[in-house]
């Protein structure tokens, strides 16, 4: 085996310049830590590479890097998601300036490599099947080339446990780890059967308890999640994995409070349910996209047609774990009831964190794919703003079959609904009824980051910041404190969960009356038709 000479690496993980649903902002400052999620690709690649290079990481949404830190290094890794795309291309820039060569990889370079032609190096697709490549090229003096994985086909049984070592825990609400890549679904507007294929590939359970070992050494004790795009898209390997999971929970004091994404299908496995509910997993995301049968057929997501949707998240319930889930408006098969009707389940299923965005054609997907062959794709599509906006403020980037208007009205009349704190605090209220903590672990494990502050101080400090959720929230709390105190420390995440999505669920609606604001002004709506229009999203 050749030994690598020495080399250091700067890792850079860039901002993610618009602040989403998911960045959970307010929620993070509330429980003192700077973001949700730590960087796992990153220190995945780190593990990667020659145990003879350096590597250090700079989370840049946690902290700053300067001059010195880019005199030190040899090489600069960076890249990574959509909504980093415009603080990547800075960073290349930035690094070229410096005479830095930069590699950059990751989901968004991969599925958009031209955006990326400023970078030296370009690693596209999974790093374990082309990052020994890169390292031979670059100990033989080569300074830039083009390093492409073939599809689906990199051995996840052989991938090296995460470079932990680089991350400051105190940083993040919670650390990940992955189990499995790739769905066997075909969802047309999704990038995940694109990126990793549709059979999923999985670590070996000694690999995952491995992974697990290494974070409880170091300390770490709190929410983990697994970033499985579809965590029981292989059962037959999941059935084997969860009962060494839970006895490794049970053997080491339940150190960690596991979440994961699942398709709905979970529902109709009750022994995965058992399992999974042994093993202490207590959050779930599910894409439910629309209540819709035929959006949902038409978006090829077939597996939420086969069933009641509202009940088999009952069911999740009953096994001990919350649900979030994500929804999309501006289907072309969308009715003009859509609203309502993504509001009346909301409400029926008593889903409390719901990720509604508007519809976003991802690069090199089905759906981007047919909407260019429609001539309906906009020439600018794959490239992220620049100006702070995601999905949710700048979705649409097609030309949509319904009226722009009449989807941005839909959209904000689905947020204005759903996250009105009257309307959030009930579907907690009504989630903690239905939510059985009989299998999970009811207390935090010593030295979570969650227990930080105190149950109370929690809601006073989101009531205190948002003076008009104050009635409701303090009385879903006290609801759920006389109902059921295991379930209690649940509600009050979702109130914490409030302080980011109330307040960000406005910043959206403001957006969008700016959208809607300059349609007007390209093409004024006749009186009799806007009246109709108002009436119908009041309705």
């Amino acid at each position: 085996m050749t030994v690598s000479r020495p080399c250091n690496v700067l890792m850079l993980y860039p901002l993610f310049t618009a602040e989403s649903f998911w960045s959970f902002g307010e929620s993070c400052k509330l429980m003192g830590v700077r973001r949700p999620a730590a960087p796992l690709g990153l220190i995945t690649v780190a593990a990667m590479l020659p145990e003879s290079w350096t590597v250090r990481l700079i989370d840049c949404n946690t902290q700053a890097f300067g001059d010195d830190d880019l005199a030190w290094a040899d090489v600069v890794f960076t890249g990574g998601m959509l909504p980093q795309q415009a603080d990547t291309l800075l960073l290349i820039d930035r690094c070229r300036v410096a005479g830095k060569p930069v590699v950059v990889g990751g989901p968004d370079p991969t599925s958009s490599p031209h955006v990326y032609a400023s970078a030296d190096f370009q690693v596209l697709g999974e790093a374990e099947s082309v990052i020994d490549e890169f390292v031979a090229a670059w100990d033989s003096g080569v300074r830039s080339g083009v390093f492409t994985a073939p599809k689906f086909q990199a051995d996840v049984t052989r991938t090296p446990v995460p470079r932990f070592d680089l991350l400051k825990f105190e940083d993040y609400l919670y650390l990940g780890v992955q189990y499995s890549r790739g769905c066997p679904f075909t969802c047309e507007f999704c990038d995940i059967i694109e990126l990793y294929g549709r059979v999923p590939r999985t670590k070996t359970n000694e690999q995952m308890l491995v992974e697990l070992d290494r974070l409880y050494q170091m300390g770490y004790r709190g929410h983990l999640d697994f970033v499985d795009d579809n965590f029981i898209g292989n059962k037959k390997s999941l059935r084997l994995f969860l009962p060494q999971l839970a006895e490794w929970q049970r053997a080491h004091g339940y150190p960690f409070e596991l979440s994961t994404e699942a398709s709905v299908n979970l529902a109709d496995d009750p022994e995965l349910l058992e399992l999974m509910g042994e093993a202490n997993f207590f959050c779930i995301f599910v894409g439910i996209e629309s209540p819709d049968p035929a959006t949902l057929v038409a978006m090829r997501k077939k597996q939420n047609t086969r069933r009641n949707i509202a009940e088999s998240i009952h069911k999740i319930y009953a096994a001990g774990m919350l649900v979030t889930a994500g929804f999309i408006v501006g289907f072309d098969t969308e009715k003009v009831s859509m609203a309502e009707a993504m509001i009346d389940f909301i409400e029926e299923a008593a889903i409390p964190v719901a990720m509604v965005g508007l519809l976003y054609a991802l690069p090199n997907t089905q759906l981007t794919r047919r909407l260019a062959k429609e001539g309906r794709l906009h020439a600018d599509h794959d490239l992220a703003s620049t100006t702070g906006g995601d999905q949710c403020t700048g979705g649409i980037n097609f030309d949509p079959v319904r009226p722009l208007r009449d989807i941005l009205m839909d959209y904000k009349t689905v947020l204005e609904r759903v996250y009105s704190p009257a309307a959030y605090a009930g579907r907690v209220d009504k989630l903690m009824t239905l939510l059985d903590r009989s299998r999970q672990r009811h207390e935090l494990a010593e030295g979570d980051i969650r227990a930080r502050v105190g149950a109370m101080e929690t809601v006073h400090r989101v009531v205190t910041a948002i003076p008009e959720a104050r009635g409701p929230l303090w009385q879903t709390f006290m609801n759920c404190a006389k109902r059921d105190t295991s379930s209690a420390r649940i509600a009050v995440q979702m109130i914490a969960a409030y302080a980011h999505l109330g307040p960000f669920s406005r910043k959206v609606i403001d957006a969008i009356d700016a959208r809607l604001a300059a349609l007007n002004e390209q093409m004024p709506v006749p009186a009799v038709a806007e009246g109709a229009s108002v009436a119908r999203n009041l309705a």
